[in-house]
């Protein structure tokens, strides 16, 4: 069943490279704009929401293209990258950029609704104790949050396991470089013949979500009993 040929094996290695490089870079920048969201009132606040939300229900071709747009080698930003030899487009890095942007929605809502239920009162009561600023965030509504923020880098890491359409927009489908499970298996059935093979990846790709999921609700489950013990 899992007899994956050397490229099918290298895709797969590359999906979770890229999937668990754009959940740990873009995982403190969720929690920061999640606990922006959760805890503070300032102008502009519904657009930035609208925003952070905007690619969830944009084609994601569409995102892929403003990603290549931006960060190509011609890009607004992606010429000055390519200055200091920071190459994005069409290397697996852009492709965790574009996993990591697909995802962020994801992460930051299910995060967002973890601080939002956080007890306010503990943090006044620590508040009255001497703790402020960053030191109360990370000894109080961190730890209380865990569960969310568990939750969260999971669903990143899930979404971006399987995303395919602003990625191969974003850094095309080069076996070995930018091609990820979801590229692959499109290739696959593109092939006369192919769909056995597409098959073995499929099973692959839900096998590793699955123990993604099962591994989160785990480690929820004891973040929430040592949070309620505490």
């Amino acid at each position: 069943m899992f007899a994956l040929s050397p490229q099918d094996w290298t895709a797969v290695a590359l999906s979770l490279r890229v999937a668990l490089v754009a959940t740990a870079v873009s995982l403190p920048f969720g929690v920061a704009i999640a606990w922006l969201l959760a805890r503070k009132s300032f102008p502009g606040k519904t657009l930035l929401n609208a925003v952070i939300y905007l690619p969830l229900v944009m084609p994601p071709v569409v995102t892929g293209y403003l990603l290549l747009l931006a960060f190509g080698r011609r890009g607004l930003f992606g010429a000055w990258l390519a200055d200091i030899g920071i190459v994005l487009s069409f290397r697996w890095t852009g492709a965790a950029l574009a996993c990591g942007v697909m995802a962020f929605p994801l992460m930051v809502g299910a995060i967002r609704l973890s601080i939002e239920s956080v007890d306010r009162r503990l943090e006044d009561a620590a508040s009255t104790l001497g703790a402020s600023g960053l030191w109360l965030f990370a000894t109080v509504t961190l730890p209380l949050a865990l569960p969310g923020i568990i939750a969260g880098a999971v669903l990143a890491f899930a979404r971006a396991l399987g995303e395919f359409g602003a990625t191969i927009t974003f850094v095309s489908n080069i076996p070995g470089e930018t091609q990820t499970i979801s590229a692959a298996i499109y290739t696959l059935t593109q092939v006369p013949g192919g769909d056995a093979q597409a098959l073995k990846l499929v099973a692959v790709s839900i096998a590793i979500a699955l123990a993604a999921l099962i591994a989160a609700e785990w480690f929820g489950r004891r973040a929430g009993a040592r949070r309620d013990g505490a």
